[in-house]
């Protein structure tokens, strides 16, 4: 089962989304308070499951209407992807990937451990 660590950042609170083995599959912003971290992780856990694709290293690729995963190529040539929420704010972040499928893995361990994740604080 995954989980969403809260911990302290330097200039506020940040959570991560760990799958079930410990990897961090998405990242969030960094929050002025740990209410306002739980509002984002909850918005994680509502907007994950029902997120559209929107694969932008496709040519012509379709636009997807929020809430949405976008995978695109960073400026070092690797796939990423962000959640955004309904209302178009990113909630979440990746890691770099080398290769396509792994970003897309990403996506569904995302999916899948947000709907299960339990929230813990460490670090306080």
């Amino acid at each position: 089962m995954g989980k969403f660590v809260i911990s302290p950042a330097k200039s506020g609170i940040k959570f991560n989304l760990k799958a079930s083995n410990g990897e961090i599959v998405a990242a969030s912003q960094v929050y002025a308070s740990k209410k306002t971290c739980k509002i984002g992780i909850n918005s994680v856990i509502a907007n994950a499951p029902i997120a559209a694709l929107e694969d932008q290293t496709e040519e012509g690729y379709a636009i997807e209407k929020h809430p949405k995963f976008e995978l695109y190529v960073d400026k070092a040539g690797e796939f990423r992807f962000r959640l955004k929420a309904k209302n178009g704010q990113i909630v979440a972040v990746s890691e770099s990937y080398k290769a396509k499928k792994s970003a897309l893995n990403g996506i569904e361990s995302v999916r899948k451990n947000a709907a299960e994740g339990n929230i813990v604080e460490e670090g306080f």
